[in-house]
């Protein structure tokens, strides 16, 4: 049996791992972004599929058995693709997706659906951290606008350099985690970090900075999770996972 993992969290590079090692499985993994290649023994596919003519494309010239989508939560527009050309090349998708974190006692989250719902609720911090990944150059001049009185400074945690011109009240932070707890606790208490913004990823390796707004008392806003499409089969458990796929190649 031959899969496509489509890749993009650390689970995915532990589920294409185990897999291949299966002598009855022939795994592909496939990484949209260049930033942290993964290290797996089985045919990798980076940057995505577009210069192979699109997944549709590249599908019909691959004898693929099952599609697992293992992207990131929040990557909605390839989890779309996934659904779509796995019903259009009548292949079996499955994903899966990592479980949300739970607020516990003595969080003070707040959920926004959107990026301008979120502005008036930042309008009183006077150091925001932003570790959301890339912005867009709407909001961020819009943030700036509205916060200049104020005096806010904001700080922009991410992987690669910004894409769009970062006003004078932002400053960029280069990292990538995973994201000790200690270390948090220094960089936030040293920007003096009064509000958080993030998206609901999952996972522990990005977890610590909600652990410390916890212990402070700091205000997180939460990105709404997207609606994702539905698939022929959904896991939040990656052994799970495993031995349903597992099954389905001695089918």
């Amino acid at each position: 049996m031959r899969i496509l993992v489509l890749g993009g969290i650390r689970e995915a590079v532990d589920l294409a791992s185990r897999l291949h090692r299966h002598e009855t499985i022939d795994v592909i993994y496939s990484i949209a972004g260049q930033v942290r290649q993964p290290d797996l023994p089985c045919r990798v596919i980076s940057g995505g599929f577009s210069r192979h003519g699109g997944l549709d494309q590249w599908l019909c010239n691959e004898a693929i058995d099952l599609i697992l989508d293992a992207t990131h939560p929040y990557a909605s527009t390839m989890s779309r693709q996934a659904a779509c050309s796995g019903s259009t090349a009548g292949i079996r998708c499955w994903r899966y997706l990592r479980p949300a974190w739970r607020e516990r006692p003595g969080d003070r989250w707040q959920v926004f659906h959107d990026w301008e719902s979120l502005l008036p609720e930042l309008a009183y911090s006077r150091s925001v951290f932003l570790a959301t990944g890339r912005l867009s150059q709407g909001f961020v001049d819009t943030l700036s606008a509205s916060t200049r009185s104020a005096g806010q400074q904001q700080w922009l945690r991410s992987a690669t350099m910004p894409l769009i011109d970062l006003p004078s009240s932002m400053s960029w932070i280069q990292a990538i985690g995973p994201f000790e707890i200690d270390a948090e606790r220094q960089l936030l208490r040293k920007l003096a970090v009064d509000a958080i913004v993030c998206k609901n990823s999952g996972g522990r390796h990005s977890a610590a900075k909600l652990v410390v707004a916890r212990e402070h008392g700091v205000p997180v806003h939460l990105l709404a999770r997207p609606e994702l499409p539905v698939v022929d089969r959904e896991f939040d458990d990656v052994p799970a996972c495993h031995d349903a796929v597992l099954q389905l190649g001695m089918e």
